[in-house]
């Protein structure tokens, strides 16, 4: 949430406001509590907000290594299917072989030395024997190694898509938290008359960049001004709602730049400028983890998706966000 000028940067209130309820706090009985002033409230909003922030970045990065433990998992799915396929022959042939073995003759046997006219003709006989137990034993072994593939592939997958189904489950649970706890916060705030919880930013469904921007640095405004009113969703990237590194990474994208996903990613994906180098179109990072970004728009402004209950905006950066800068990236 963008603060006012009134607002501090560096702030850390005591957590624990309690649950809103008839304007006021639920407090154990016969403990009294100050309520907080509309300024404690606000700076508590800004506290979560960062929290928010670098909770969606886990989440994206989640999201991320969930898709490719999936996209691992059905490969390999894929692979045990054809090792499937493999076991199956292999299995047919050694029965095959143990057929042949249990219906066909001993040719070490005397019976068969005795019946066998011509020597060549045993010698021969001998030395086919030998091809075919050597065949099966290497087909036997086979029969075994596939077996063994087989199961340790599907350990492999399954293990893999656990793993990052749990931690994505995680922090989906934490992020539901914070949610909770801004919900309870804003509840808070609107028991202020002169509370602005939008604080002035540009909700305008869509607008138009009408800056000196060029080149790739202005179809990436152009776009980012397309999605101006649009609703902040955690893990999304267009086209119906974004968070706040989904944006950036649409933006560019639009002009043809490919950007990681996560705010962590998109730091290193170009030049680093300091605040007075900043040119319309360079990603602004903030927070001591980086995690929340948007665009750099010229005149002291910004355009991005703030966090969850509003829509993406432009917003100056004299206040709140101004105190909270670390650096810029030129992709």
């Amino acid at each position: 949430m963008t603060s006012t000028g009134g607002r501090r940067t560096a702030r850390r209130i005591a957590t624990g406001f309690g649950v809103v309820a008839a304007g006021g706090l639920i407090v154990p009985s016969g403990v009294a509590y100050a309520e907080p002033t509309q300024e404690e409230v606000e700076s508590r909003l800004d506290d979560l907000q960062e929290e928010a922030d670098g909770i969606v970045q886990k989440y994206n990065q989640a999201k991320e290594d969930y898709d490719a433990a999936k996209e691992k998992a059905d490969d390999l799915k894929e692979q045990v299917g054809d090792e499937k396929e493999r076991y199956e022959g292999l299995r047919d042939d050694v029965a095959d072989f143990a057929s042949a073995a249990y219906q066909g003759s001993d040719l070490d046997s005397p019976s068969t030395v005795i019946n066998v006219d011509d020597p060549e003709d045993l010698l021969a006989q001998s030395a086919d024997v030998g091809y075919l137990s050597d065949n099966q034993k290497e087909m036997l072994d086979d029969f075994g190694d596939s077996s063994e593939r087989l199961f340790r592939l599907k350990d492999e997958a399954d293990a893999a898509l656990e793993e990052a189904k749990d931690k994505k489950e995680e922090i989906e649970k934490k992020k539901d938290e914070v949610e909770e706890k801004i919900d309870e916060q804003e509840t808070l705030l609107a028991e202020f008359p002169s509370a602005d919880p939008a604080d002035g930013g540009d909700d305008t469904a869509g607008g138009s960049y009408t800056g000196s921007a060029s080149g790739d640095a202005r179809a990436a405004l152009d776009y980012a001004y397309a999605q101006l009113g649009k609703p902040y969703i955690y893990g999304a990237a267009g086209p119906e709602g974004f968070d706040c590194s989904g944006l950036v990474m649409r933006s560019w994208g639009a002009a043809g730049v490919s950007l990681p996903r996560t705010t962590y990613g998109q730091a290193e994906a170009g030049h680093r400028v300091t605040r007075d180098q900043l040119q319309p179109g360079d990603i602004m990072f903030f927070y001591g983890d980086l995690g929340h970004d948007g665009l750099y728009v010229g005149n002291g402004q910004m355009l991005h998706a703030p966090r969850t209950g509003k829509n993406v905006e432009v917003v100056s950066l004299s206040g709140y966000w101004g105190g909270q800068f670390q650096f810029g990236v030129r992709p």
